[in-house]
């Protein structure tokens, strides 16, 4: 089941900054449990411990609880999951607010890393990554068909009956909503992970 680590993975790659180990290990934090991360690099560790904290200050945003809340009542534990994968589709769509890098050189240099790097992740990311990048997620989160098949993805592989395959259409229903809430979020996330030691962000040497 991929449902834990299937989720807004192109903001995770952009946050990351650009150290490579500190990428990879954001990128494969959700699959590595406990004092499995002392199986690997000091940076990959670094990425690790990022991607939590990301995640922390994330569930913990006012902006995140508000849009969460707007899809609760009718998709309980996989709200937050939802608005994940459309904070992504959000980033993508409005990538060139936030960085000057072309948005297809940087998804291709993202699985270029994976793919070299590709016996040194867990099993559970090996596993997904061949579809990831056949499908190229990353890309498809910008339309909202994209996102609609993300979620009818993640849908047929829950444990219970989450209903997400039909989310796109209370998505469009909150969009504006949902969109202003991130374009308010996205940027104070940007200046925490910035203060980060692990990050190596792209305007620094």
């Amino acid at each position: 089941m991929y449902l834990i680590i299937a989720m807004n993975l192109l903001a995770h790659l952009y946050l990351s900054g650009k150290d490579p180990q500190v990428i990879l290990g954001n990128f494969i934090a959700d699959a590595v449990k406990g004092r499995q991360k002392h199986q690997y690099a000091p940076k990959i560790q670094e990425g690790i411990h990022l991607h939590h904290t990301i995640d922390t200050f994330t569930d913990e945003h006012p902006k995140i609880r508000h849009s969460t809340q707007l899809l609760r009542s009718k998709y309980h534990m996989y709200a937050g999951v939802i608005v994940d994968l459309t904070f992504d589709h959000f980033l993508a769509n409005n990538w060139d607010r936030y960085t000057e890098m072309n948005m297809d050189s940087f998804i291709n240099r993202s699985y270029e890393l994976l793919l070299k790097n590709y016996l040194i992740l867990p099993k559970r990311t090996r596993k997904f990554l061949p579809f990831m990048i056949m499908q190229n997620w990353l890309k498809n989160y910008i339309k909202l068909e994209g996102l609609h098949q993300s979620l009818s993805g993640l849908s047929r592989r829950t444990t219970f009956d989450s209903g997400m395959e039909f989310a796109i259409e209370d998505i469009k229903h909150h969009y504006s909503e949902m969109q202003n809430d991130f374009l308010d979020f996205f940027p104070e996330l940007i200046a925490f992970v910035r203060r980060n030691p692990a990050v190596l962000w792209y305007d620094q040497e």
